[in-house]
């Protein structure tokens, strides 16, 4: 089984170096062990993970809240994803209308 560095991992998914330990740190992953050199490996397990938990950070999640659902049973999950994306249509939504209201607004400045 091949393993990655952190910087591997960091690259690979595009996060930083303090990311990947602020998931370590609320118990959302750990290295899969260590080199001769003391650097931290991970295997390809745990960068499908970080994947996974910067995936929830995108749709607005807190760490915390990814901690309670990541392993949760699919029903858990498919719940928590379903709530989110129907604030992020209203939020969308809201947007939409400030962007209306502000374009309206600039063309009275004329």
């Amino acid at each position: 089984m091949e393993l990655l560095t952190l910087k591997q991992i960091c690259e690979s998914i595009g996060v930083s170096r303090r990311s990947i330990q602020c998931y370590e740190k609320a118990g959302l992953m750990m290295p899969s062990d260590k080199n001769k050199y003391g650097h931290l490996l991970y295997d390809i397990h745990a960068m499908h993970r970080a994947e996974k938990i910067k995936f929830m950070q995108e749709l607005g999640f807190k760490l915390r809240e990814i901690k309670e659902i990541i392993d949760a049973p699919s029903a858990v999950i498919k719940e928590a994803l379903e709530q989110r994306i129907s604030e992020l249509e209203k939020e969308t939504a809201r947007l939409d209308q400030i962007i209306k209201e502000a374009t309206e607004y600039i063309e009275t400045l004329r």
